[in-house]
C-alpha cells in the first residue's frame, strides 16, 4: 500500500504542476476577442473583453489580418488551456481523495 501511496503523491505533483502550467500559459495569451459588426457596407472591429466584471466593446478601427489571426489563434488556445486546466483540477481533487482513503482506487 505504501508504493501505490507515494505513485499517487508523484501523479499528484506533476498534475499540480500541470495545472500552474495551463494557468500561465492562460495569462499569457491576449484579452479579449475581437468582433466583427457590419455597417451598412464597413465592417468594423471591436475588442471585447471584461473590465470590473462587464463587457466593454474598445473600437479598434482597421484591423490587419495579422491581428484577427493572433486573437483567432489565442481564442482556440485559450478553449484548449481550459479544457486541460478543469481535467488537471478534477484529477487533482480525485488523487488527494484517493490519498486521504476517501475514494476507491
Amino acid at each position: 500500500m505504501p508504493f501505490i501511496k507515494s505513485v499517487l503523491k508523484e501523479e499528484l505533483s506533476n498534475s499540480l504542476s500541470m495545472k500552474k502550467g495551463y494557468e500561465k500559459a492562460l495569462k499569457k495569451l491576449p484579452k479579449g476577442s475581437l468582433r466583427a459588426k457590419k455597417r451598412g457596407k464597413e465592417v468594423y472591429y471591436y475588442l471585447a473583453k471584461r473590465e470590473n466584471g462587464k463587457l466593454k466593446d474598445i473600437y479598434l478601427g482597421d484591423v490587419s489580418v495579422k491581428v484577427i489571426a493572433k486573437y483567432r489563434d489565442a481564442k482556440e488556445l485559450r478553449a484548449k488551456y481550459r479544457k486541460l486546466l478543469s481535467q488537471a483540477k478534477k484529477q487533482i481533487r480525485f488523487i488527494k481523495g484517493a490519498v486521504r482513503g476517501k475514494e476507491a482506487i
